[in-house]
């Protein structure tokens, strides 16, 4: 078994893939449109997304709907990068939100960082050398 994806709703479609493929890198991997059902899907994710064997990201952009409380339960995804602090320079030279800076972890010495994404998800980087 494998994690294949996670799917966000977000208020605005092409911001959401802006944000992901422009500013944090991911591929934009296919995209339905389902307008009886009122509903669109964009699925991103770092190289070929499942085909890498990696898990991707589903965007679904409900008709007519701008914004979502994201409740409580949420936390963050978490995506490994090379070098935390050149990530979140790159992400702010790109208009990136970045909500923590780089820097080591609480009570622990992994270098680690926080980014929030157009509607308001968070993002953890986690730098893996």
């Amino acid at each position: 078994m494998m994690i294949l994806h996670t799917m966000l709703r977000v208020g605005n479609l092409n911001r959401s893939i802006d944000f992901y493929t422009k500013i944090l890198g991911m591929n934009l991997l296919r995209t339905t449109d389902r307008p009886e059902q009122q509903y669109s899907l964009a699925f991103i994710g770092f190289g070929k997304g499942n085909i890498d064997g990696q898990s991707e990201l589903e965007l679904t952009y409900n008709y007519g709907v701008e914004s979502y409380e994201l409740g409580t339960a949420y936390g963050h995804i978490a995506i490994s990068v090379p070098n935390a602090y050149a990530a979140c320079e790159k992400i702010r030279a790109s208009g990136g939100n970045v909500t923590r800076e780089a820097g080591p972890v609480m009570g622990g010495d992994t270098v680690i960082a926080f980014v929030v994404d157009p509607d308001g998800y968070k993002i953890e980087l986690i730098e893996h050398k």
